[in-house]
């Protein structure tokens, strides 16, 4: 099928006009200034609420979320768009949605949602903003094309549990090793399932083919400022103090990242896998 070289970017907290702890405009205007280089047009929401209106005019959706999820409804509509050639890029906290309390204590638990089976992964919670390194896993992709095999980020840990890694090729990793404030920080959970080999890597980015087109996940991108950040305190690998910085958008800043994004448009907007 002939898709539209039209991309559609979705880029917004919950509740409506929430930063839920994130940057939404920064993220917004580095997106549109990659499709932009490409003369690609673009829509924009700041929620999946018209995702049904803008996609069949697009063949590329890119989400930079925080709370905001498919329904029901729309993720058969995405499935079906994604059959036919689309392609979904989802960055960072598009594999949260919905916490529910946990009766008897004062934690909130993320709920499994037919948003994360389309998007093939899900986000079980994170430690601290910390700094680490992003592994290579797959070099031969697109999507890695000219990236360095390890460059270093500060960023939230995502633990997100890949729900088809039969069917999923994994990008980057990240040896984070097992949960350092369980309980303490961050969502509760009942199982650590996003923990892989001998309990140190964990998935940062991953691909999967739907039909002719596909779906991208990478858990990379936080970025706050003093008015949009929720974090109480960061880990003594960024601030000897604990002190969350103002202004956090250093993975962005990243020749790493950078190329991935790169990367992402061209196998979004292209035909190659």
């Amino acid at each position: 099928m002939q898709m539209p070289n039209r991309a559609h970017v979705i880029a917004g907290g919950f509740p409506a006009g929430s930063p839920a702890g994130h940057d939404h405009d920064y993220a917004r205007l580095r997106i549109l200034q990659l499709l932009g280089e490409r003369e690609v047009a673009a829509s924009v929401s700041n929620d999946f609420v018209d995702v049904e209106k803008w996609l069949p005019l697009s063949r590329f959706l890119i989400t930079y979320t925080a709370g905001p999820v498919l329904n029901d409804n729309q993720v058969q509509f995405v499935r079906d768009w994604m059959e036919a050639g689309g392609r979904w890029l989802g960055l960072h906290g598009t594999s949260g949605g919905k916490a529910a309390r946990v009766a008897g204590t004062g934690r909130r638990r993320m709920v499994r949602m037919g948003h994360h089976e389309a998007l093939g992964g899900f986000f079980l919670s994170h430690p601290p903003v910390r700094r680490f390194n992003v592994d290579l896993a797959d070099g031969g992709s697109l999507l890695t094309h000219d990236m360095p095999k390890q460059f270093e980020v500060i960023d939230e840990p995502y633990m997100i549990e890949v729900r088809e890694p039969a069917k999923s090729r994994i990008l980057l990793t990240a040896e984070l090793g097992p949960d350092p404030m369980p309980g303490t920080f961050g969502f509760d959970y009942e199982k650590d399932t996003a923990l892989m080999e001998a309990g140190k890597t964990r998935v940062i980015a991953y691909t999967r083919d739907v039909g002719e087109g596909g779906v991208t996940y990478v858990a990379l991108g936080h970025c706050h400022t003093p008015s949009t950040n929720s974090q109480p305190f960061v880990d003594a690998s960024v601030s000897a103090d604990n002190k969350t910085p103002p202004y956090l958008r250093q993975t962005w800043e990243t020749d790493g990242f950078n190329q991935l994004l790169k990367n992402s448009m061209e196998w979004g907007l292209g035909s190659e896998r």
